[in-house]
């Protein structure tokens, strides 16, 4: 990684922080038939010399639904700032209720019952099973936050930009990569299309960590 990079090492005794803004697309979602989708984020890390830098990631599937790409969406991000072993304090953000409350509440039930779920089948089981083990195995703290989509929140939607072209478009961006946040960020001003300024890089005080996922054995087959 280069220096600025959410893979940077940290002496502190706390985790590094680092802001991941996530969203998720399925174009024509809920239509019969495969309805292409794309997940993206914008991954903000502050450096010790207080320089903010911006890392993108999207991939895309050409048949899914958007809660199985907001799935995808913390998968594809929290795998990537893993790479180097590093473990971080994660602030992250989506629009998305099933994946927030999914990932904060959900999922401690259905691991305390040997991944059921009282209602009937979890849906997209593989993809919660998949996000729990890369957020445990990578040891990070998560603050899981929810925000309101398409009301103007500048990352929120840079963002679901990411994604839509992602679906659209069929791409991957293979890791994360230097951000165009900036550059999206000017034109979308210009076009009078987003008027607030970006949120603020999350204070040490704010951050409020999730309970960690415990180990559960998982049965030899689930319906």
């Amino acid at each position: 990684m280069t220096k600025g990079s959410p893979s940077g090492t940290s002496t502190s005794a706390r985790l590094p922080l680092v802001a991941i803004y996530a969203d998720e697309s399925c174009l024509g979602n809920g239509r019969e038939g495969s309805n292409p989708g794309g997940a993206a984020g914008v991954i903000e890390y502050m450096g010790r010399n207080g320089d903010l830098t911006r890392w993108d990631y999207w991939v895309s599937e050409p048949g899914t639904t958007n809660n199985r790409m907001a799935l995808r969406s913390v998968i594809e991000a929290v795998r990537a700032i893993s790479r180097k072993g590093v473990r971080f304090r994660v602030v992250f953000t989506s629009d998305s209720q099933y994946l927030v409350k999914g990932m904060s509440e959900w999922v401690r039930g259905w691991m305390a019952r040997g991944w059921k779920r009282k209602e009937g089948p979890i849906l997209n089981l593989e993809l919660w099973q998949e996000a729990v083990d890369v957020v445990r195995d990578g040891g990070h703290q998560m603050d899981w936050r929810w925000v309101r989509g398409h009301e103007g929140h500048p990352q929120n939607e840079y963002a679901n930009h990411l994604a839509v072209r992602a679906a659209r478009e069929q791409t991957q961006s293979g890791g994360i990569v230097a951000s165009k946040f900036d550059e999206w960020l000017a034109v979308e001003r210009e076009k009078q299309r987003v008027t607030v300024e970006p949120q603020a890089f999350p204070t040490d005080d704010a951050f409020r960590a999730s309970r960690q996922y415990p180990v559960v054995a998982r049965p030899n087959s689930v319906t």
